[in-house]
């Protein structure tokens, strides 16, 4: 399929089909004179990088994350990048669960907060 056909199925634009390709993340595809040919295995990675941006990955660790082994998808490589990448969202969010703790703790003594300052905090009632 020609690339016009594959961004209407993946939803991605032209360019953006085209940076992947010259960045690496997709194999460049055969071509049919001067068309370029996309495959099904295309349109699974660009699915993949598509699916991965909305999580936040970046080009630059997709890069690192998307191994191809005589021309196919390592797709294994890219379990394990994605257990990795999963990791460090864990990780985020156990920072972010103590942040909203402490601030859970803030708000639990604010109230007493004027009780142990010798003048009164300006703009409270």
């Amino acid at each position: 399929m020609y690339i016009g056909e594959v961004a209407k199925i993946t939803g991605l634009s032209i360019k953006a089909i085209r940076v992947y390709e010259e960045k690496g993340l997709i194999m460049p595809p055969p071509r049919k004179g001067k068309y370029r040919v996309y495959s099904e295995s295309h349109l699974d990675i660009l699915n993949l990088i598509k699916e991965a941006k909305l999580l936040g990955v970046t080009l630059s660790q997709l890069k690192s994350g998307i191994v191809y082994k005589n021309g196919d998808v390592d797709w294994s490589g890219v379990g394990k990048f994605l257990l990795e990448f999963k990791q460090q969202l864990l990780l985020k969010i156990d920072d972010l669960n103590m942040k909203v703790t402490r601030v859970e703790k803030c708000l639990l003594t604010i109230d007493f907060c004027p009780l142990s300052v010798d003048s009164p905090l300006k703009g409270r009632d």
